[in-house]
């Protein structure tokens, strides 16, 4: 999995727009006890369910590879000029 030099933005970003996904489908907020490992999970397994990410192999399932999935993902919601892209 190769990273990209804007990865930590995009995955910020990515938890920001997948918190607020979450919310609209009416998910509570993430309390502040909750775990930046566990959101991730929670916010990859909401896209899987709602087929907005094609879910990992169970033996690949993982934090990184999670993280890459949300950064993807959130790549390609981006318009092609957008700075974090570059």
């Amino acid at each position: 999995m190769k990273s990209g030099k804007h990865d930590a933005q995009l995955l910020k970003l990515a938890m920001e727009i997948g918190v607020g996904y979450a919310k609209k489908r009416g998910f509570a907020d993430f309390g502040q006890g909750i775990s930046p490992k566990d959101k991730v999970e929670c916010i990859y397994r909401l896209l899987v369910q709602d087929n907005l990410i094609q879910a990992l192999p169970k033996d690949k399932e993982d934090g990184p590879n999670m993280k890459h999935k949300l950064v993807l993902w959130i790549s390609r919601q981006l318009p092609p000029e957008h700075e974090l892209l570059n």
